[in-house]
């Protein structure tokens, strides 16, 4: 298995190796971001092979008594570092990994000719943003609804980040038990703005997590039944959410705002916004704008 690149319009490049999926664009001087996009892509290579050669203590829960990493790669040295702050529940590194290979192939684009770069891995997002600029960071409608005619019309966002580069902010994550990774929540989804795009991704998990109830309609099942070698094991995880009473969707929603509030009262996050059920919470109403409910998905635009 080789990776893959491919130029798409708007001069955005897909990185493509395994379960790795990026979408990059950059704007500035076009040598500056030739250079970037080629050395991005030589270290892309490198990635997914060292994650693979400590798969096995990525996948071990972080123990909170240990503040010594013990993992020796870049990308996993990052993982395990932006979950040890939430380390006294059950995480894992891999609650990280795609945030924290977004945030490597990033740090090719931090140069002052380049004023501002995006690198999308699966919607965990990091950023560079030179002194003054910005990037508008768009939520939209579930992805299983689209079709080929919205996509090529162009998306309707349901709500917006304005993120400059004044902020605190350079990555943002999304997580919930609609995504591509497993929650023990309900959340249809925790989009968290933090200061890197790791510890983004490691928060929305934790949070994701806590937006909960205790109800025997939810659907749960062994995470090592939905996938082989789960970093999670035999612990239940979220696979079906009927519709619930708005009072319970409140009780879950309101139980991840209190986490989110107090990552946000220790630094360990920005900003977050909670959707479940239509029902939308945000820690800052002046970072979140337009949202309408159903919103769970991260666009760029």
């Amino acid at each position: 298995m080789q990776a893959q690149r491919k130029l798409l319009s708007g001069q955005r490049w897909h990185f493509q190796h395994g379960p790795i999926d990026l979408v990059i664009s950059a704007h500035g001087d076009s040598g500056a971001i030739e250079i970037a996009h080629n050395a991005a892509w030589e270290r892309f290579n490198q990635v997914l092979p060292e994650l693979a050669f400590e798969l096995t203590q990525l996948q071990m829960a972080v123990n909170s008594n240990h503040l010594h990493c013990p993992l020796e790669g870049l990308v996993a040295k990052r993982m395990w570092q932006a979950c040890q702050p939430f380390s006294v529940d059950f995480i894992t590194p891999m609650a990280a990994v795609a945030g924290a290979v977004a945030q490597e192939i990033i740090s090719y684009y931090q140069h002052p000719d380049i004023q501002r770069a995006w690198v999308n891995n699966g919607g965990d997002i990091a950023l560079h943003l030179s002194p003054g600029q910005s990037l508008r960071v768009g939520l939209y409608a579930n992805m299983a609804q689209l079709n080929a005619t919205q996509l090529e019309n162009g998306l309707e966002l349901d709500g917006y980040f304005s993120v400059n580069a004044s902020m605190p902010v350079r990555g943002l994550a999304t997580s919930g038990w609609r995504g591509r990774s497993f929650s023990f929540g309900i959340a249809d989804s925790v989009t968290v703005l933090a200061g890197t795009a790791s510890q983004a991704d490691a928060a929305a998990t934790v949070i994701a997590n806590a937006v909960n109830v205790k109800d025997s309609r939810v659907l749960r099942v062994p995470a090592s039944s939905r996938k082989d070698r789960s970093d999670l094991g035999d612990r239940l995880v979220t696979v079906d959410v009927p519709l619930l009473e708005q009072a319970l969707v409140e009780q879950a929603l309101q139980a991840g705002l209190t986490k989110a509030q107090t990552l946000h009262a220790t630094g360990l996050i920005f900003s977050a916004a909670l959707v479940c059920q239509g029902q939308v919470l945000v820690t800052s109403n002046n970072v979140l704008r337009g949202i309408q409910p159903a919103c769970h998905n991260l666009a760029l635009a």
